[in-house]
């Protein structure tokens, strides 16, 4: 079986309590200046990528659009996930770096 790295680091830091996870919650991470980087399911709505998209250009916090509701909701613990906030920097660089990359077997 393939594993996704990047599912797998969100996966880490949801664990180390580094990830805000529901579209409230990340949008209250990102008003506050909290969020590194924003993640949104590729199967979410186009409003909710929408919204997304002009909030983290307002905030200037990058928004990378990855996996989808039920593959970040699993790897949260959680039910289906439209939108995450990662709170760490170092997580999120990591995050991004994969996503950007490719690289993910």
């Amino acid at each position: 079986m393939l594993t996704d790295k990047a599912l797998s680091m969100i996966g880490l830091a949801t664990k180390a309590g580094k990830i805000a996870s529901g579209e409230f919650a990340v949008e209250s991470a990102v008003r506050k200046g909290k969020a590194v980087l924003v993640i949104i399911a590729s199967d979410a709505s186009d409003n909710t990528k929408k919204s997304f998209n002009d909030m983290g250009a307002y905030y200037h916090v990058p928004v990378c659009i990855y996996g989808t509701k039920e593959s970040l909701g699993t790897h949260t613990g959680r039910g289906y996930r439209a939108s995450l906030a990662v709170l760490d920097a170092g997580f999120g660089k990591s995050i991004r770096k994969l996503i950007d990359t490719g690289i993910n077997q």
